[in-house]
């Protein structure tokens, strides 16, 4: 495979490829970031409920970004097994 940078025709290492995960472990991945995310909100109203905002925010943020992780996980599991393609067919109908 080869990338053109600067105008210039390189070769790019293709090995990185086979490197990527399975899709099941993209959906394993999605689902600990789930948890993750379900236990930082736990966090949160626990926080809250004993008045401490700063604590709150902190894992209401936490949580966020696990969300954030679970989702791109879980959509990297979809255009594994469908491939790209077929999921810019699907989202056309």
């Amino acid at each position: 495979m080869s990338e053109i940078k600067n105008n210039e025709v390189t070769e790019v290492d293709v090995d990185f490829v086979d490197d990527f995960e399975s899709p099941a472990e993209s959906h394993r991945m999605a689902a600990y970031h789930f948890k993750q995310a379900y236990m930082q909100h736990e966090l949160a109203a626990s926080a809250y409920e004993s008045g401490d905002q700063n604590a709150t925010d902190m894992h209401a943020f936490i949580a966020y970004r696990h969300q954030l992780n679970a989702v791109q996980f879980a959509e990297i599991a979809v255009m594994e097994v469908q491939g790209i393609d077929e999921i810019e067919e699907i989202e056309e109908i």
